[in-house]
C-alpha cells in the first residue's frame, strides 16, 4: 500500500524525532515514495479523462487537469509499484499531485548536501513551478467563497439577488467556464435593529459580491487554462520523466551519503524556523485587538501588505520543518507512532488561516480600486477588507498562543 504524506499544516501530520537515527537510505526511500505518489496521481489524471476535467472548474474546489498522453507515458514507464487507493476523482488527484511535488521540492531543499547538486538544483524550481501552477485555480475558488461568505455575514442578508443577476449579465462571466463557489448564506440577525447605514451596506455588498465574482471567476478560469497548458507542455513532460527515474533511482552525492546522518540537516531546518519565529512581533500579536494588522490599510500601494511577508515566510519554513520530520520518522506521518506535536499542528493551521485572510483582503482592496464603482460598493469593499485584516490579526494571535505552549505529544 502506498504511503500517505499529508500537508505540512494538516492536523494529522506527524512530527517529532524518530526512535532510531535515519540515514541516506531513509532519504532515498522517502524520495522514491513521493515520486511514486506523484506518478500515481498523474496516472489518475489521465484515467479520469479530459471530459471530467472539462467541467472541473464548475466546482468550488476543482483543480486543473488534462495531462498529455506523453506525460502519462512517463508514468507507465516509471511506476514500478502496485496501485494505490484511488482518490475520489480529478480533484483529489490534482491535490495528491501538488502535495507530492511540494514534498519532493522541499526535501531536495533541506537535504541537498546529500544529493547530486546539479540534479537537485535543476529539479527544485521545476517542481515548485508545477505545484504553484496547479494550486492557483483552487486558491481563486477558495478566495471567492471566503469573501462572499464574509459579505453575507457583514451585511446580515440571507441572499444576494442583485449579485446573482449581475453575475449572470456580466460578459466576463458569460465567457468563463466556471461558476462562482457556492455560498451558504447566514441567517440575518434578529436580536437587534439594523443600524441606519445597514441598507446601504447590503446594497453595496450585493454589488461588491458581483464585482468580486466577475474578477475572481475570470482569474480562476485563466488559472485553469494555464494549468491545462502546463500539463500538456514539454516542460511538464520533462519533469514527469525525471520523477519517473527518481522512483527507481535516487541520485545521492556519493556512496558515503547513504550512511550519512540526516538529523543535522533536519536540525538546521528547525533552527531556521525558530529564528524566523523569533523575529516575529509575537508580543504584539499576543494582545487581542491590537489592530496592528490594519496598519497601512489605506495605503495606495497595490503591493502585498508589507507586514505579512515574514509570516508567510514562517509558514514556508514550518512546511520544510514538517517535511524533514517526515523523512526522519520514515512513516506516513499520520500520528500513529504517538509523536504528534500539538503545538506545530495548531501553529500550522493558524498560519494557513493567516495566508487565506491576507490574500482575501488583498483581493478586496484590488476590487475597490476598480474605476467608477458606486460609493456603496466601495464602502462595502472597504468593510470587507477591514474584516479580513481582522482575521489576519486573529490568526496571528492564535499562532503565538499555540507556539508559546510547551510541546504536547499525542
Amino acid at each position: 500500500m502506498a504511503q500517505r504524506h499529508l500537508d505540512p499544516t494538516d492536523p494529522t501530520a506527524a512530527t517529532g524525532p524518530p526512535p532510531v537515527p535515519a540515514g541516506g537510505d531513509a532519504l532515498a526511500d522517502y524520495l522514491r515514495a513521493q515520486a511514486t505518489e506523484f506518478l500515481r496521481a498523474l496516472r489518475l489524471h489521465r484515467e479520469s479523462g479530459a471530459g471530467a476535467h472539462g467541467n472541473g472548474a464548475q466546482s468550488s474546489g476543482s483543480h486543473p487537469s488534462g495531462a498529455h498522453p506523453s506525460g502519462a507515458g512517463a508514468v507507465d514507464r516509471g511506476r514500478g509499484r502496485g496501485p494505490a487507493p484511488a482518490p475520489d476523482g480529478p480533484v483529489d488527484a490534482a491535490r495528491a499531485l501538488r502535495r507530492a511535488a511540494r514534498r519532493l521540492s522541499g526535501t531536495l531543499h533541506t537535504f541537498q548536501p546529500l544529493l547530486d547538486a546539479e540534479w537537485a538544483e535543476a529539479m527544485r524550481p521545476e517542481l515548485a513551478w508545477l505545484s504553484g501552477t496547479l494550486a492557483l485555480e483552487h486558491a481563486y475558488a477558495s478566495r471567492l467563497d471566503r469573501l462572499l461568505q464574509a459579505l453575507h455575514r457583514l451585511s446580515g442578508s440571507a441572499a444576494f439577488p442583485a449579485q446573482q443577476q449581475a453575475g449572470r449579465a456580466a460578459p466576463a462571466r458569460a465567457a468563463a467556464t466556471a461558476d462562482p463557489a457556492p455560498v451558504t448564506p447566514l441567517a440575518p440577525s434578529v436580536t437587534r435593529p439594523s443600524p441606519a447605514d445597514r441598507g446601504n451596506l447590503t446594497v453595496g455588498a450585493a454589488k461588491a459580491g458581483a464585482l468580486l465574482d466577475r474578477q475572481l471567476t475570470l482569474a480562476r478560469t485563466r488559472a485553469h487554462s494555464t494549468a491545462l497548458q502546463a500539463l500538456g507542455s514539454s516542460r511538464f513532460h520533462a519533469v514527469a520523466d525525471k520523477v519517473a527515474l527518481l522512483a527507481s533511482e535516487v541520485p545521492l552525492k556519493d556512496t558515503a551519503a547513504a550512511a550519512a546522518d540526516l538529523r543535522p540537516l533536519a536540525a538546521a531546518a528547525r533552527d531556521r524556523l525558530t529564528d524566523a519565529v523569533a523575529a516575529l512581533p509575537l508580543v504584539t500579536a499576543g494582545n487581542p485587538y491590537n489592530a496592528q494588522a490594519l496598519v497601512h490599510g489605506l495605503s495606495p500601494d497595490p503591493a502585498p501588505h508589507p507586514q505579512d511577508a515574514q509570516w508567510h515566510q514562517v509558514r514556508l519554513l514550518l512546511r520544510l520543518h514538517r517535511y524533514a520530520l517526515e523523512v526522519l520518522a520514515g512513516t506516513d506521518a499520520d500520528g500513529a507512532d504517538g509523536t504528534t506535536d500539538v503545538r506545530l499542528l495548531a501553529a500550522g493551521e493558524a498560519l494557513d488561516r493567516h495566508r487565506d485572510a491576507s490574500e482575501a483582503a488583498a483581493a478586496a482592496a484590488q476590487a475597490a480600486r476598480t474605476p467608477r464603482i458606486a460609493p456603496a460598493t466601495a464602502y462595502a469593499l472597504g468593510v470587507l477588507h477591514a474584516d479580513q485584516r481582522h482575521e489576519v490579526e486573529a490568526a496571528r494571535y492564535a499562532f503565538q498562543h499555540s507556539w508559546r505552549k510547551e510541546p504536547i505529544r499525542l
